[in-house]
This record gives C-alpha cells, structure tokens and sequence, in this order.
C-alpha cells in the first residue's frame, strides 16, 4: 500500500466519524448546590449543611433525517453535603434515574415522550417564576400542589406529547398509568397539560393536572422590564381524598416574586400564600423569602436568603406540625456544569 493510499484511507475515516459526530451527540450536565443553614421548625432550631436538589445527568440526541431525531434523557439525583443518593432516588443510598429517564422522538410533528419526566404544568407555573435559588432547598415553594406528582404516582410511567412552536405557543400533554399498581394511591391514570407563550419580555403560562376526583389549575405571567422582573402564579385545588383520606376540599394559593439585577448581582423577594382548605380549619398559609445572588461566572453563584413558613394553627406546611412555624437563613453556593 502506497503512502499516499494510506493517507487517503485515514481522511476517508477521519471523515466518516466526523459525519458520525454530526450526526448524534451525547452531553454530560449537572448541578451542585449546597448551603450552610440555621433551620427553626416550631420551637426546635438546628444548624447543618444542606443539599438543594443536586443533580447530574447525561441527554442525547440522534439525527435520523428527514428532520426526525431521536432523543433521551437520564438524570439522577445526590446529597452534595453526603454524597449518597438524594430522597428523590431509590435506592437513596446508590444511584438511580428516577428524577428522569426518558426516550423520545421528535420533528415537524412536535415530540412524543416515554418514560419518567416532572409535570410540564409545574415548569409552567411555579417553578417558572422561582427566580432565586430554582425552587429548591428550604426556600423552595412549599404552598404548591401537585395531586398526580404528589398524590402517589410520582413523574413516571408516563406518555407525553408535545407540540411543535406556534408562533411562540407550545403545549404538552402527558398521561401517568397507574399499570394496577396496589402501592399507588388512587388506582388511576393522571393527566397533565401545560401551555406556555413568550414573546419578547413576556411570558405567560398555564397548566392542569388531574388524578380521580382531585385536581390542580394554575396561571402563570412573568414580564422583565430594563433591570427588573416580576411573576406571578395563582393556583385553584379541589382534593377529595388525598391530603387527609376524607378529603381537604378546595382552596387557592397564589405567589408574586420579582428580582433586580445589578451587574453581577440579584436581588430577590418572593411571596405566597395558600388559603385554608375548605374541610381543614384554620389551614391557611404563608410563606416570603429575601434573597441576594451573586454571579461568579454564568454557571456559578455564590448567594443567601432567608425565609419564612407561618402556618396557622390548623396548617403544618413543612414542619408536619400543625401550627408550627419554619424559617431558616442560609448562605449557599451553586455551580452548574
């Protein structure tokens, strides 16, 4: 074989996985988010180091052709303060993709999706506007309720649908299968839908879920103007047997939130609060967070917050105790990659 065939030879390969390359890719992605914290619940106060929802995970796409691509997702969760597997993995102690694992094939069409995924109607909605530390750790929104996440069915088992962008609208829609399952709460499919809108500095949103008789609809608008946004969500609940096996009846809750950017640093306050379930008395609800980021890089912040849970005497949101308070101060650092 001549030099020159062999040259020849290795451009042809060389070209050959170059196409391959173009052809799929696979990523690697994650965060750690960790916080130093002095925790009070009720009369009982504690300082530790805490994990906010750290995760990594691996995504790829395949491109078929004709504009069909292949696609899948799988993400697990960890403690950073630990580093055993998070309460949102099974095992907890090892590693698992149950915050998500799906495959998926999408085009003109839109996308189809199979497997484990968080409902579209709570990006939609309240984590949308969860500006200051992405709706985790003990700031996370704790006023807010999911009955087919929360309710036992969890994010898996599920079949979705999206739609392709029309004029900046997409909607998804997913059912979760019970599959007969006698660990799951209601023995009954769940169904998700969720719509979101943005053009230019707004964004609007709105999502349902439904499991059995007990059901979730929200609304959500973010708008940012020079320096300054500002969201909102209202969420109206029916439950019938979920929340206390009798059933908590219906009630509303609502969050504002705004943020200010300054350079390098944010500054954050939100606000929410659940009225009391119509069958729970003395239920109602609220909670408000102050928070100050500061961005090191654009993967990494450094920040601090403080905030609030006042329960009224009938409602234990957080604590598991009824009418006792929660609040914490924390300092923290988030690094994605």
């Amino acid at each position: 074989m001549t030099k020159m065939t062999r040259i020849a030879l290795a451009a042809l390969a060389v070209m050959g996985a170059t196409t391959a390359m173009a052809q799929s890719s696979v990523t690697l992605y994650g965060r750690i988010n960790t916080t130093v914290e002095r925790q009070k619940s009720g009369d009982q106060s504690v300082s530790g180091l805490y994990n906010n929802a750290s995760r990594w995970g691996i995504r790829g796409t395949e491109d078929l052709g004709g504009g069909l691509k292949a696609g899948f997702a799988l993400e697990s969760g960890f403690n950073s303060d630990t580093g055993t597997g998070s309460a949102w993995t099974h095992p907890t102690t090892g590693m698992s993709f149950a915050r998500q694992s799906e495959v998926n094939l999408s085009g003109g069409f839109g996308m189809i999706r199979l497997g484990n995924f968080v409902p579209e109607s709570y990006y939609a909605t309240a984590d949308y506007i969860s500006m200051h530390n992405h709706d985790t750790g003990s700031s996370s929104d704790a006023l807010y309720y999911d009955p087919v996440w929360f309710g036992g069915l969890s994010t898996k088992n599920k079949v979705g649908y999206r739609t392709p962008s029309m004029g900046g609208l997409t909607v998804d829609a997913s059912v979760s299968l019970h599959e007969k399952d006698p660990t799951v709460g209601p023995r009954k499919n769940g169904y998700d839908l969720a719509a979101n809108y943005a053009t230019g500095p707004l964004h609007l949103g709105a999502g349902f879920s439904k499991v059995g008789d007990n059901w979730q609809a929200a609304l959500r608008g973010l708008y940012t103007f020079g320096q300054v946004t500002l969201g909102a969500y209202y969420q109206r609940n029916k439950d019938d047997n979920q929340i206390t096996g009798t059933g908590a009846g219906s009630r509303n809750n609502f969050r504002l939130s705004a943020m200010y950017t300054m350079g390098a640093s944010e500054f954050h306050a939100n606000v929410g609060h659940a009225n009391k379930w119509s069958h729970i008395a003395d239920s109602a609800a609220t909670q408000w967070t102050l928070g100050y980021n500061y961005n090191l890089s654009k993967r990494t912040k450094v920040y601090g917050y403080y905030t609030k849970v006042n329960n009224s005497k009938g409602a234990n949101y957080v604590t598991g105790a009824a009418g006792a308070d929660f609040s914490s101060f924390a300092l923290g650092v988030r690094h994605n990659f």
